[in-house]
């Protein structure tokens, strides 16, 4: 299966049609089991993973969030020097995935959002002049799917609704954003640090390994979040959407997580120290400059 979740993402090239609908295009479409084409899709697989796909396969197969990651996928950047994304792993020396059988998919009801979306692309976009995303569809038509072909209408907005993809795209949305926000911010942010792509792999994708860090004394030290907000994090759901909330404050600025009053006064000191460290170079450059020519003389 080629990859058909949301847009914001530079993933491998589809064979989406250029043409853009909304959840009222009407499309001609059906998948089953007695289809010529059943599992094709399944052997040959490119499926990048959302952060809630993750949260639900880790589930279904009852292992850590880091124990699926190592097992079942592999990292792949989003853009060049940027963020990374995650692909679901084939079977050993295949291009298949590893839940098919010849019965189906072994996950079916914690299938990916790729997988449920299939033959319909999420195309998640945002307009200079606008602060929230909108979304539109593509379809996707490859030789080897006769889904097309049966007789059976409905609109984009029954067939998501039938693949049940309302709570995974709700759970996702506020990963999408982060990424919609670090390609229109472009240059401006500069070049994320190693640091901060490890944050973002971890806080997005390793659910308990994030887990963990804000149990960690250094994160107490620098946050003062209220104890029965803590307690909902024992939900890998209220966690996930947290981490993104994180993931703005740190990668972007925005202040929504109180830091407590010591936090607060050590990054004031580290920003005038900064500030004053960068004008004394810049005053010594200057010396440097003017006292140029009297050198040479």
């Amino acid at each position: 299966m080629n990859q058909t979740s949301d847009n914001t993402n530079p993933y491998p090239t589809s064979p989406v049609m250029p043409e853009m609908f909304e959840g009222d295009k009407v499309i001609q479409f059906s998948c089953h089991k007695g289809i010529g084409c059943f599992n094709a899709c399944c052997k040959s697989i490119d499926i990048s993973l959302t952060p809630y796909d993750i949260l639900r396969l880790k589930k279904r197969l009852s292992i850590t969030s880091t124990e699926f990651l190592e097992h079942f996928t592999f990292p792949f950047e989003m853009e060049m020097n940027g963020i990374a994304g995650v692909k679901l792993k084939p079977v050993e020396n295949g291009t298949a995935c590893q839940f098919m059988t010849n019965e189906g998919c072994s996950v079916y009801e914690d299938r990916p959002t790729a997988c449920r979306y299939y033959p319909v692309a999420l195309l998640s976009m945002r307009r200079q002049d606008e602060y929230v995303d909108r979304n539109a569809y593509a379809l996707v038509k490859e030789d080897h799917c006769l889904g097309h072909l049966e007789p059976r209408s409905l609109t984009i907005d029954e067939y998501r609704n039938e693949q049940g993809l309302e709570p995974f795209d709700e759970a996702s949305r506020g990963w999408r954003q982060l990424i919609l926000k670090k390609k229109s911010s472009g240059p401006t942010i500069g070049k994320p640090s190693k640091r901060s792509l490890q944050l973002f792999f971890m806080a997005c994708y390793d659910i308990d390994r994030f887990r963990e860090f804000t149990t960690s004394d250094s994160f107490h030290t620098i946050y003062d979040i209220p104890d029965d907000e803590r307690a909902t994090w024992a939900s890998d759901e209220i966690l996930l959407q947290f981490s993104f909330r994180f993931l703005r404050q740190v990668l972007f600025g925005e202040d929504s997580i109180k830091m407590s009053e010591d936090a607060v006064l050590v990054r004031r000191k580290q920003v005038e120290d900064t500030r004053m460290r960068l004008e004394l170079e810049a005053a010594a450059l200057r010396a440097q400059h003017e006292d140029g020519p009297l050198d040479e003389e």
